[in-house]
């Protein structure tokens, strides 16, 4: 069931010019007549450079059309990239996901690229010419259509361009971004921090603003990420080229940068000099290791699962066998993750917890015990023999450094899976080698 319509006027073909608005006019007539619902959303694109006088005559006779009255919005812009961003910022508004699309033939192509770029899976798409519809069949769902981009490989980049010069135009969102840092990480040696969510460009509630992972589940793409990584590493002084995360499997795979890179993993290690590695969490807890003797560093995301299996000692055994770091030498800090004041399990997996240590976890014998993860996490390194004092834990060591808040518990600084639900928002934690 379509529940918007977009109607591409940007840039008809100069053989339409003339007719725009009898041609919209019956555009809306057979959307009206035509829907399964009551009215769908209807979405006019329009180029801003165009006169006023010019813009009123796209909208004729709506008193005729009184169901899509209140549902129809004129959206105006300077450029494709601006004009279909701020249309999914009003489709994100209504949690709208399925569109029909009409357009000129002439710019099916063109707009099936910026489609890719600025939109997830989440949306289903299918596009139609812009005619007058003879009968009600053009309004039914198709079967989605792939993104295929036919256009030359240089118009694909020159899109490109586009969209990333007006997302760079955009005011960042809920204030300045910040970074939460270590004193127990060397700074003349490392550059590291912990992300919080200000200061990005993502606008919708659960991944406002600074959100730093696109899914196929979100509605952030790649290109809102990517400019909130920009953004990042401008901050934070590091090359976004030479950035590289964990790919999650929540296991205890490790990464060697310079090697052949797994499929998945979860813990990350180099002694490259000006490559940053980073590992996510919204509730899980990005790590960072650091050895200021052999100048190595590791990054890695510790779930409950991640935790149980050991991830956090796999990477200091990957810094070990690949650099010769003394384990002794190397430093860990325990980054913004859920507590155990939020965090829940059921029975049979907070049993695994209990072993490690009866005190990780609380009102042991509920149906759904709280988890103390990174107690956990802690225990685990300290029996493969990280030093305790080279353990940064600040909800046990100093609450005052701040660096290792309850994500759950601070929905003002911090993303949370366990309190946003499915749609949400991702900060990381990085780190790497000064040169």
């Amino acid at each position: 069931m379509v529940e918007a319509v977009l109607i591409d006027l940007f840039s008809l073909p100069a053989n339409l010019q003339n007719n725009i608005q009898g041609l919209l006019f019956n555009t809306l007539e057979t959307i009206e007549k035509c829907s399964s619902i009551p009215a769908p959303f209807v979405y006019v694109m329009c180029c801003q450079r165009q006169e006023n006088g010019e813009q009123e005559s796209l909208l004729p006779a709506l008193r005729d059309l009184q169901s899509l009255k209140k549902r129809l919005q004129v959206v105006r812009a300077l450029t494709t990239a601006a004009v279909l961003y701020t249309v999914k910022q009003r489709l994100d508004e209504k949690d709208l996901s399925i569109i029909k699309v009409i357009l000129p033939t002439l710019r099916k192509d063109l707009v099936k690229v910026y489609i890719d770029h600025l939109f997830t899976a989440v949306y289903q798409f299918e596009f139609e010419d812009l005619q007058v519809a003879s009968d009600c069949k053009n309004l039914q769902i198709a079967e989605p259509q792939s993104v295929e981009q036919m256009l030359p490989t240089q118009d694909v980049a020159v899109i490109r361009s586009e969209i990333q010069m007006y997302l760079e135009s955009l005011p960042s969102l809920n204030g300045e971004l910040t970074i939460l840092r270590s004193s127990l990480i060397p700074d003349d040696i490392f550059l590291h921090g912990f992300t919080t969510r200000t200061g990005g460009i993502s606008y919708i509630p659960t991944l406002s603003s600074c959100n730093l992972f696109s899914s196929s589940k979100r509605r952030d793409p790649q290109v809102v990420v990517k400019e909130n990584l920009r953004r990042l590493a401008n901050a934070a002084g590091f090359n976004p080229e030479t950035f590289h995360r964990v790919k999650i499997d929540h296991a205890n795979a490790v990464c060697i940068m310079g090697k052949t890179e797994p499929d998945s993993y979860d813990g990350i290690v180099t002694n490259q000099k000006g490559v940053t590695i980073a590992a996510p969490g919204a509730d899980c807890i990005p790590v960072l290791f650091a050895d200021p003797v052999r100048k190595a560093c590791g990054a890695a995301h510790s779930g409950w699962k991640g935790t149980l299996l050991g991830v956090s000692m796999a990477t200091v055994n990957a810094m070990i066998s690949e650099y010769g770091c003394n384990v002794k030498d190397i430093l860990v800090v325990l980054g913004p993750s859920v507590g155990p004041c939020c965090y829940k399990l059921p029975h049979e997996s907070a049993k695994e917890f209990h072993r490690i240590d009866p005190k990780c976890v609380r009102l042991f014998d509920s149906a759904c015990p709280y988890i103390d993860i990174r107690r956990a996490t802690r225990i685990l390194l300290e029996n493969g023999g990280i030093l305790p004092e080279n353990i940064q834990d600040d909800s046990v060591t100093d609450q005052n450094q701040n660096v290792t808040f309850c994500t759950a518990c601070h929905p003002d600084k911090f993303y949370s899976h366990f309190r946003d639900g499915i749609n949400f928002g991702t900060q990381i934690g990085f780190i790497s080698i000064r040169d």
